[in-house]
């Protein structure tokens, strides 16, 4: 528990991290009917800041809405929290981890009354798929769980329950000494990582899948798509196949707890002679020199905790 913070937000007020309980029958164990956020923080010269927290919040608003979770909190509202949170725990950087979910009142599938509960945590998360994986590559492997297809969920949301999907995957691949798992579609087309957006790169053209390929629109994702076209790359958005997979120079994750994790081995495929690819560094240096408050030229993005 040493990595979590001393206090919670929830539902609207500051508490003890012990505090933060809820009912054993409420709605969300049982069904899980939450949707939640990945977000992190980091420090800078002027103090932490949040990285792009109003476009988490807007997505987490924007994934209560596909199943109807009506949250009692505005964006703005949320984003206030999320800073006073972190200045009551006194914190340099931290993962923040927002969920709505729906609370006690009936045991049956369908709501009905239950309340929408809202909760903000905080806590020290390093690298998410490991320190090695991000300086040297991670070495995944093709997962035996297919992504679930957005006709049976709706794939660019981030809810809880959809979430065991990816608990199946990544469970497989660390059981088997793996850093990640890569998640296939039933068509066999590339999907995405457990809990991360994927790309390759081959002859200097970045590309990704879309959404037709039951992903997460992913925020960290959206950022490399621009960061990529600023620095004078091309980029492609299409789906990825087996083939492009194996035929690719580079390949890398995105994700807000993963960052920019180069991929260096798919099983026993390599990637730039087992390192990680020049250009996924490139995008991965970038990436921390922003979020980090060292280039300010993408400024916009960060929300200062202290001002």
């Amino acid at each position: 528990m040493s990595n979590y913070s001393k206090n919670i937000w929830f539902d609207g007020k500051l508490i003890p991290f012990e505090e933060g309980n809820i009912h054993v029958l409420s709605h969300c164990i049982h069904y899980g009917t939450g949707v939640f956020e990945g977000i992190k923080c980091y420090d800078t010269p002027k103090g932490p800041a949040v990285f792009r927290l109003k476009e988490h919040m807007e997505r987490l608003h924007k994934s209560a809405n596909s199943y109807k979770i009506d949250i009692p909190y505005s964006v703005e509202e949320l984003c206030n929290a999320t800073l006073n949170l972190i200045k009551s725990n006194n914190l340099k950087e931290a993962y923040i981890r927002p969920i709505a979910f729906y609370g006690f009142d009936t045991l049956g599938v369908h709501p009905k009354d239950c309340p929408v509960q809202v909760a903000i945590g905080t806590l020290n998360w390093g690298a998410y798929v490991g320190k090695d994986a991000i300086k040297k590559g991670a070495h995944i492997t093709i997962s035996p769980w297919k992504k679930y297809q957005s006709l049976s969920f709706p794939a660019s949301t981030k809810s809880s329950g959809q979430y065991l999907n990816s608990l199946l995957a990544v469970r497989d691949a660390k059981s088997r000494g793996f850093d990640e798992a890569l998640l296939l579609n039933t068509d066999d087309t590339i999907a995405e990582g457990s809990g991360q957006n994927f790309f390759i790169i081959k002859d200097n053209i970045f590309h990704t899948n879309d959404k037709t390929s039951n992903i997460l629109m992913g925020i960290t994702r959206e950022t490399v798509l621009k960061l990529v076209k600023d620095l004078g790359y091309e980029y492609k958005v299409d789906k990825i196949t087996q083939e492009d997979l194996y035929s690719a120079d580079e390949a890398f994750f995105t994700g807000s707890a993963s960052e920019i994790t180069p991929i260096r081995k798919i099983d026993e495929h390599e990637f730039s002679n087992g390192k990680a690819g020049k250009l996924s560094l490139e995008i991965q240096s970038l990436y921390y020199d922003i979020v980090r408050g060292q280039n300010l030229n993408y400024e916009h993005w960060l929300s200062y905790v202290n001002q």
